[in-house]
């Protein structure tokens, strides 16, 4: 049989002579063999094809931030603005419908009713929608007490409660609470239980579906603020998904009371709150795949 040397064969394929060695030393010409230092080539050896490029997509969290900055209405972004703000308002008991919330956000007005509208309600939607756009931008950041806080205290700026004065608006609880009948975490040892929490939160990089739930539940058991934790832990969840590139999820009124007794059963059954969830995603994967978005 006759054999090309590698110059030769570089000629014939029209390729550098390096690129044929390298082809050669990774096995991609059949028969080749090695020489001394000289590579040696059938004359019926096959050009090596190239391999094809790997096609890196956008994930969702590029496509939020391009959406966002560039305004782009009518995409998942807004989609994302106008289902997460109304759901979670909407389970805290927010009277705004839909349609409200979508108007608000879309001309950043209030749309006409006959009912009388809560000003907090339109006030802490039109903040809500402030509150994606932080986790969206910082969302590959650690969770941090500064940032938690910053979502309260965008969250909760300007609403009646901001005007009282036991009401601690961006920081932790001065009054005791509950949430759903039981008792949480007293006043007093919320930082040290805040910051034990997220000690061990971020002592792993990358985190599970799993992961995330149980910093959510632990989160509502210290009930960290004296309103509105329901929301700013459903804010981190979204966060804390986008960060770990797990396919987010939005929690709605027919899947809410499931979550609440999810919530509560966590700690003797995890599947409760692990089948709602994912039931949730399974749903916004359908956003995904309307948008052609891959996940």
């Amino acid at each position: 049989m006759k054999y090309f040397t590698a110059a030769e064969a570089a000629t014939k394929w029209e390729l550098s002579e390096r690129s044929v060695r390298n082809y050669c030393a990774g096995g991609r010409v059949a028969g080749a063999i090695l020489l001394g230092k000289t590579w040696m080539i059938p004359e019926d050896a096959l050009k090596p094809m190239r391999k094809p490029r790997k096609v890196v997509r956008d994930s969702l969290l590029d496509i939020l931030k391009r959406e966002k900055r560039s305004a782009i209405s009518g995409g998942i972004y807004h989609k994302i603005q106008i289902e997460l703000t109304y759901n979670s308002n909407h389970m805290e008991g927010s009277k705004l419908t839909h349609d409200q919330t979508r108007y608000i956000f879309e001309t950043n007005t209030i749309g006409i009713s006959d009912k009388s509208i809560r000003v907090d309600d339109v006030v802490e939607t039109a903040n809500h929608f402030r509150c994606i756009d932080l986790i969206i931008e910082n969302a590959s950041g650690m969770l941090t007490e500064n940032f938690i806080k910053e979502l309260h205290r965008i969250l909760k700026n300007g609403t009646s409660d901001s005007r009282k004065s036991w009401f601690a608006v961006g920081e932790y609880k001065k009054l005791p609470n509950e949430v759903g009948g039981r008792e949480t975490t007293l006043p007093e040892d919320v930082a040290r239980e805040m910051k034990a929490l997220l000690s061990q939160y971020n002592a792993t990089k990358e985190k599970t579906f799993e992961e995330i739930l149980d910093f959510h539940h632990r989160f509502e058991i210290i009930h960290p603020f004296q309103d509105g934790n329901g929301r700013v832990g459903r804010l981190i969840l979204f966060k804390e998904c986008l960060r770990n590139n797990i396919v987010p999820f939005i929690i709605d009124e027919e899947l809410k009371m499931f979550y609440y007794r999810g919530l509560s059963e966590w700690t003797r059954e995890r599947g409760y709150l692990l089948d709602t969830c994912l039931t949730a995603q399974d749903r916004f994967k359908k956003y995904l795949d309307y948008f052609k978005i891959e996940y």
